[in-house]
């Protein structure tokens, strides 16, 4: 396994981030807790997880995924301090109006309650999920930086922030002395690229932020699985998801995927290691989040790692898939 650093910090994670949004899902505890073990065992010590996970589920409270991270490390498995934990913060987690948001009321509760079903003390990369409108960022980052005081939170970071809201809250932090962002985790990978690519990389390098990409397979469009001109099978993935939907519309997003698809199978590999390959490739990406509901799922990503593109592969695939 490959290992980078955490932005301007001094944490080092594995090239590839765990990322947890289908534990209590489309993963049960079992297989959850032995995707855990294997990635642990093959390298990975970056784990992403967010407190709303998966509270859509019917039955689901929220805080799901967290819990089994706390059962995990409760079996011993791994040495906490080998670990990188990453959680977030926004969602609506109980009733009430501190029950959501970036308020000071919400996240002091909301860090407690992931704190105790992690079973940890610290959260080494505590993110703001999405941004809130209602609140102002001068509030949000002060109750972060109270917690990185108390020794709950070693550092924090964003996600699905707009670049002007990420430089807005730099110049917050900067004015009043307050913790600041050393991460950003963007929606991006090779057939999702331009809102990533237009504004926020520019971003990401003036401040020398990690980028830890999502969705680096398009909810599964990236796998190879589906096929232009057919209609996504009943009951899959990209049958309830207008995003994935979007991208099958789109010409160039099939020339670059049965261009995946070629050199994938010119060197013997799947099209998600080829998709993933793309992305650990790329200049400033730190650790894409892969979210594997399987231990066959889990190693095959594991295995992009290990796949060097050529300077002439990774050029085809940037033509191919510009524009996206």
């Amino acid at each position: 396994m490959e290992y980078r650093r955490l932005g301007t910090t001094d944490f080092t994670v594995s090239a590839l981030c765990l990322g947890t949004m289908q534990f209590g899902w489309t993963a049960d505890k079992d297989t959850s807790l032995a995707i855990l073990t294997a990635a642990y065992e093959a390298g990975v010590n970056f784990v992403d997880t967010a407190d709303i996970y998966s509270k859509w589920v019917a039955g689901n409270p929220g805080g799901d995924a967290e819990t089994i991270i706390g059962e995990w490390l409760k079996q011993g498995v791994a040495r906490r301090e080998d670990l990188i934990l990453a959680t977030k913060v926004r969602g609506r987690m109980w009733e009430g109006p501190d029950g959501e948001g970036l308020s000071r009321a919400h996240i002091q509760r909301a860090a407690e309650d992931s704190l105790k079903r992690m079973g940890i003390e610290t959260i080494d990369l505590y993110q703001l999920h999405y941004p809130d409108p209602q609140t102002p960022i001068e509030e949000t980052l002060e109750a972060l930086d109270g917690l990185v005081r108390s020794g709950k939170v070693r550092t924090i970071g964003c996600s699905n922030f707009r670049a002007s809201e990420i430089v807005q809250a730099l110049g917050s932090s900067e004015k009043s002395n307050l913790v600041s962002f050393v991460s950003v985790q963007p929606h991006y990978n090779l057939v999702h690229r331009m809102e990533f690519e237009s504004e926020l990389k520019g971003v990401c390098e003036q401040f020398g932020l990690a980028v830890l990409p999502y969705s680096p397979l398009g909810g599964g469009f990236l796998t190879g699985k589906y096929r232009r001109n057919h209609e996504p099978p009943a009951g899959s993935r990209a049958a309830g998801s207008q995003r994935i939907r979007d991208l099958m519309g789109e010409r160039a997003t099939w020339d670059a995927l049965e261009l995946i698809i070629e050199m994938a199978q010119a060197r013997g590999n799947s099209a998600s290691q080829v998709s993933l390959a793309w992305l650990l490739a790329r200049p400033g990406v730190t650790s894409p989040i892969i979210g594997p509901r399987s231990l066959e799922q889990l190693v095959d990503n594991l295995g992009a790692t290990d796949l060097k593109l050529s300077q002439s592969e990774l050029q085809r695939l940037e033509e191919a898939s510009a524009g996206t």
